[in-house]
């Protein structure tokens, strides 16, 4: 297993500052939960190699392979608009990068593999929960064509983690991401005034994500129409990140950090399932303008790396005034599909009706697309009347079925499922969890069991974050 995984390990050669070299902390006795065969494959990893004894220690963080430069990166940011100024990797650990069979090239990171200098008193862990929730809500999201960070692997400790709710079974991720660089890692330089960093890791995310960007106003720009691209898909599956963070935000346009995040079931524009979220800040309808205030802040760090001050906050409001638009455009393309239509002013305002519709009788939101693609959807609204006249306009467009097949899932991780599987999977089995992740990696077939709604007692409204 040592020879294993061949890393090239670019980020690790970036200015000592950046990050602190650190080893995973040993777990008592890993047990192997699951490996990612086809994301294996796809990093050129030895499967059998992965799987076996030392190699499910290896993912534990009992030992690191050949070529990896462990290492825990600092990151500040905004925290639910609160500015702290040094976060970092608390539990998380940086294995290296790897460039795949695809001339990709990712980080591997163990999550919740001990302690590091930025741990801020923790323990450096993750228990059960967060690591399954992660694993399938990630997974999800990259059948159902989202960037997204991925699950290489989930491993038992045969520890004890304890949390406010008591005596918990510990776990780690092995996590993959293009990169783990977070706009509140510029945050961290610039607030520092570390120009000769915060220079070496803007050049560093060029080469890496937007290769051909001329400098930071260019890269603002390409970062914006990810996060653009990136939101408005969210909003097409009623997905709710729950804590948009500038740490938690991606320079590289995936999803990150999958803590207190839900798909909706009845649909509600301001839901809120996060349990920290108490003003509401990171509800569902707020999500483009939070996406917007990050990029914002990601602007206002690359300002030192641009010359005269009042020129650069000219040229960086130039390109932040363009995301409205932008993003209009990319939730048109989203909706529009869902409808099997083409994008334009008249696809809005139906999708934006139907939206209404929804929202009066909290109609649930994937069998309202998937009653529409399949079926008869009368059933999930309250107001017939009003909904056979959207109908009627709707069907005189002559939607394109196939397109609404290919953009309405049949099955999404559902909260009340999801914590079916954390709450078996505390108990030791594990049977749960493959039944969803096979259900949630086909999220377009049919699946009688992983499609249901839940009734109103098993309704979760709360998520948590789980560190």
């Amino acid at each position: 297993m040592q020879t294993a995984i061949r890393f090239d390990n670019s980020y690790a050669r970036l200015p000592a500052q950046m990050f602190a070299r650190v080893t995973p902390t040993p777990v008592a006795a890993p047990g192997l939960i699951s490996v990612n065969a086809p994301l294996a494959a796809l990093l050129g990893l030895d499967m059998d190699a992965l799987v076996a004894p030392a190699g499910v220690a290896m993912l534990a963080g009992n030992g690191a392979p050949d070529g990896a430069e462990p290492l825990a990166a600092a990151y500040a940011g905004h925290q639910f608009g609160h500015w702290n100024p040094q976060l970092g990797d608390g539990r998380a650990i940086l294995w290296g990068e790897v460039v795949g069979t695809d001339g990709k090239r990712r980080d591997i990171q163990l999550k919740g593999a001990g302690r590091t200098p930025w741990s801020r008193g923790g323990d450096g862990r993750a228990w059960l929960g967060p690591v399954l929730r992660e694993y399938l809500l990630s997974e999800a999201m990259v059948a159902l064509g989202v960037p997204t960070t991925r699950a290489l692997a989930a491993v038992t400790t045969g520890e004890t983690i304890w949390r406010e709710d008591g005596p918990l079974p510990g776990a780690v991720l092995a996590r993959v991401a293009a990169s783990h660089i977070r706009v509140g890692t510029f945050q961290y330089f610039a607030a520092r005034g570390d120009l000769a960093a915060l220079s070496a890791l803007t050049d560093h995310v060029i080469a890496r994500h937007y290769p051909g960007a001329t400098g930071p106003a260019d890269l603002l720009a390409r970062v914006m129409a990810a996060q653009a691209r990136l939101v408005a898909q969210w909003m097409g599956l009623g997905f709710i990140h729950g804590v948009m963070n500038t740490d938690n935000c991606a320079v590289s346009g995936e999803t990150i950090d999958y803590g207190p995040c839900a798909f909706m079931d009845g649909f509600d524009p301001g839901m809120v399932f996060s349990s920290i979220d108490r003003g509401g800040r990171y509800a569902y309808d707020n999500q483009p303008q939070i996406i917007l205030w990050n990029m914002a802040q990601f602007a206002t760090a690359l300002i030192p790396l641009m010359g005269d001050r009042d020129a650069a906050i000219a040229t960086l409001t130039e390109v932040l005034d363009g995301f409205p638009d932008q993003y209009q455009a990319q939730w048109d393309a989203v909706f529009a599909a869902k409808l099997g239509l083409t994008s334009g002013p008249q696809s809005r305002a139906l999708a934006e009706d139907l939206l209404n519709l929804m929202a009066m009788g909290r109609s649930d939101f994937t069998r309202t697309f998937t009653a529409l693609t399949h079926g008869d959807a009368r059933d999930d609204l309250t107001d017939r009347d009003a909904f056979a006249q959207w109908a009627a306009r709707w069907q005189s467009m002559v939607p394109d079925m196939g397109l609404m097949a290919r953009a309405n899932p049949r099955v999404i991780p559902r909260n009340h499922l999801v914590q079916r599987v954390i709450d078996a999977g505390i108990t030791g089995d594990l049977t749960p969890f493959q039944a969803m992740l096979n259900a949630v990696t086909q999220p377009f077939d049919a699946d009688p069991l992983h499609e249901s709604a839940p009734l109103e007692d098993e309704r979760v409204t709360r998520t948590f974050c789980g560190t």
